[in-house]
């Protein structure tokens, strides 16, 4: 793992390195070339930036160093020099790579936070333009990186000194790299500072990498929706499907490939996550599918961090069925005999064995934000080379005063800025008690038992449709409804709305995600209207999908149950999912990502709108916007705040629900922002991905 500043450009476009016939090609002739793959002084063309760059995040780039001591800047090959930071001290200061480890927190702020610095850093990336694109022309984008906190003064003498050093040919624009050089150049006029926004490179982006991977399969392509339900019931495990944007109702495939921008926490983009199965974006893929042929033939799917191809192969004659085929999710013994229903805030983690991990996990939450854990600096406390801890980042982040105790400090953080809504926990015995109630429902059960033991999957879905539907007319046995009825009296009365909630025990475990393959209700005003809800989430336990997934993954319909979670609803002008890692570069421990969606959560998760997409640094501070997604303008100043705040919160709970001792398995969380800028955490899960 990298503990220096990393570079994330937060685009990904295809680039052109042809030059233009009126380009001067020659290079200063006060310019020196180092041998250690650095060029000083030059003028850069584009034959000099093709021989030095590199490519991240699909984009040919350079790093600049400009020492604004000497008036010069440096040019590095990225093959040689992978850190800005390695280079200024080795070839510049003379330090050696240990002395600079011994201090590296204190180098970084002097080449990152100093007002008076003497060196800019950054990196400059090549764009291509194109007929359709708002710049037709090739041009070149400044930016540094994420965590340096350079103000306008600095942004500006930096864009005019590379300006000034770039061939005139080609345009350059300034990105700011966070929310903070945002703020700062908001005063900046446009004609000083050319800029553009990570929103605008990444609504342009023609490619994305969504999971990484490889597969040979038949290619199906579909239009939309309608053609893809239509063929749905003949897809096949080895089928690779391509369409402007991939459903959640998706089958255990062998790739995914979407023509349109999508978003990785997505609930099919989790699942394919979840499988290991190459996934991506790449625009216009349907297009290029027609105009080769490739519709139901036979492809290699490649899915890397710069590209997404497809190659024509002959159909295998010895196809061999994937790992999952095979797969073995086991699955601990539940409890289904006198277990109660309960306030969620008396639940601990272990007992998701009688009301599922969801309603344990919000226990456990509960517990925490009552109590604090001695668990929540595990994350910070484990040494990431070179760093051999990174309490003090902690620190100022929590903004604790020297000496201060960080475990309360945090536990303080975390009950100042998040809360878990009230609810209650049904427990699995209530769901049993329920089917055993009904003679037609466990002989539904039966016949769905036999034709997945004789692998007759053609019976298995009309079986289910019918079992649900069954399940949905049942009435719930009169004790069960006086039980839940008081419970919900003495512990939620006076709520205007409640939200029921998805607890199995077939879900968040470790090769099996299952995100959206229950149901959740949030509608619900009455016991009435509870009871049909409840209903309705015992049912999709036995959804044609549900099953059928669960079937793929050895997981036995004997040993899977439904608990439910009943919530206090609590109206939000803002809701999203939040993991606490970067799923595009796992090695990046420092960022969060973060997406949301005005009112609902559930918008981002279903896949219905494409949200609003944020990375927050809960190392160094600070966040950046990667995408407006479907919103027309960013969020305000104070919100983005609060969602780094919630970034943080995250961060810390994940070292508590940690079962690794690095604290780096990262957690899964949706949320609601509430009035005031206090968090409710409505879930919290593994991310999978």
């Amino acid at each position: 793992m990298n503990a220096h500043p990393g570079t994330d450009l937060g685009t990904d476009l295809g680039t052109d390195l042809g030059t233009d016939p009126g380009t001067d090609l020659g290079t200063d002739p006060a310019a020196t070339g180092a041998p250690d793959g650095a060029v000083i002084g030059a003028r850069l063309t584009l034959p000099l930036f093709e021989r030095l760059c590199g490519m991240l995040g699909g984009h040919p780039y350079v790093k600049v160093v400009v020492d604004r001591q000497q008036g010069e800047w440096h040019l590095l090959d990225s093959a040689v020099h992978p850190f800005h930071v390695d280079y200024i001290a080795t070839r510049i200061t003379g330090l050696t790579l240990a002395e600079l480890d011994a201090d590296l927190d204190g180098f970084n702020h002097g080449v990152y936070h100093d007002p008076d610095r003497r060196f800019l850093l950054g990196v400059l990336s090549l764009h291509a333009g194109g007929p359709a694109a708002e710049r037709p022309q090739p041009f070149m984008v400044l930016e540094t990186t994420e965590a340096d906190t350079m103000g306008a003064d600095l942004l500006t003498e930096f864009h005019r000194f590379v300006r000034e050093h770039l061939d005139h040919a080609l345009a350059l624009l300034t990105k700011p790299a966070n929310h903070t050089q945002e703020h700062a150049l908001a005063a900046v006029p446009a004609a000083v500072v050319p800029r553009t926004s990570g929103d605008e490179l990444f609504a342009a982006r023609p490619f994305v990498p969504l999971t990484l991977g490889c597969a040979v399969g038949r290619l199906r392509a579909f239009a939309g929706p309608e053609e893809y339900r239509a063929a749905r019931s003949e897809l096949e495990w080895y089928d690779i499907v391509a369409m402007p944007v991939v459903p959640e109702d998706i089958p255990r495939l062998a790739g995914l490939l979407n023509d349109r921008p999508t978003t990785p926490l997505s609930h099919t983009n989790m699942l394919a996550a979840g499988w290991g199965i190459p996934n991506a974006v790449r625009r216009e893929v349907l297009d290029r599918i027609a105009a080769d042929g490739l519709d139901g033939c036979w492809v290699r799917y490649e899915v890397t961090a710069d590209d997404a191809t497809l190659e024509r192969v002959e159909e295998p004659t010895d196809l061999t069925r994937p790992g999952w085929h095979t797969q073995r999710i086991r699955i601990e013994a539940p409890r289904v005999e006198d277990v109660p229903i309960v306030p969620l805030c008396e639940l601990r983690a272990a007992d998701r064995r009688g009301y599922g991990t969801k309603a344990a996990n919000l226990g456990e939450l509960h517990h925490v934000l009552r109590h604090g854990s001695a668990r929540l600096t595990g994350y910070y406390a484990v040494p990431r080379p070179p760093r051999p801890d990174l309490l003090g980042h902690l620190a100022g982040r929590l903004a604790a005063p020297d000496g201060a105790d960080l475990v309360e400090a945090a536990g303080e953080f975390l009950a100042r800025h998040v809360s878990a809504p009230e609810g209650i926990a049904v427990p699995f015995a209530f769901q049993q008690r329920f089917l055993d109630s009904s003679r037609a429902v466990q002989q539904g059960i039966g016949k769905l038992k036999m034709a997945l033991e004789l692998g007759a999957m053609d019976a298995v879905d009309p079986v289910c449709v019918q079992l649900q539907q069954l399940v949905a007319a049942t009435p719930v046995p009169e004790d069960l409804v006086r039980a839940l009825d008081a419970h919900v009296v003495r512990h939620l009365a006076g709520a205007d709305r409640l939200a029921v909630r998805s607890s199995s025990n077939a879900e968040d475990l470790p090769g099996f995600s299952a995100a959206g393959v229950y149901e959740s209700h949030t509608k619900v005003t009455d016991l009435p209207g509870l009871l049909d809800a409840i209903r309705q989430v015992w049912a999709s336990l036995l959804s044609p999908r549900s099953v059928r997934l669960r079937h793929e993954a050895g997981i036995a319909l004997d040993d899977t149950f439904m608990g439910v979670i009943v919530q206090r609803y609590e109206p939000s002008p803002l809701g999203g999912v939040m993991v606490t890692c970067n799923p595009t570069n796992r090695a990046d421990f420092r960022n969060v990502y973060l997406n949301c969606a005005l009112g609902s959560a559930e918008a981002v998760v279903d896949g219905t709108a494409l949200p609003l997409q944020y990375l927050y640094n809960t190392v160094e501070g600070g966040g950046r916007t990667v995408s407006l997604g479907a919103a027309e303008q960013d969020l305000d100043r104070e919100t983005r705040a609060q969602l780094g705040r919630l970034a943080l919160a995250g961060r810390l709970l994940q070292s508590h629900f940690a079962t690794d001792y690095t604290f780096a398995a990262p957690l899964d969380i949706e949320w609601l922002l509430a009035p005031g800028g206090r968090v409710h955490l409505l879930q919290l899960r593994p991310y999978n991905g």
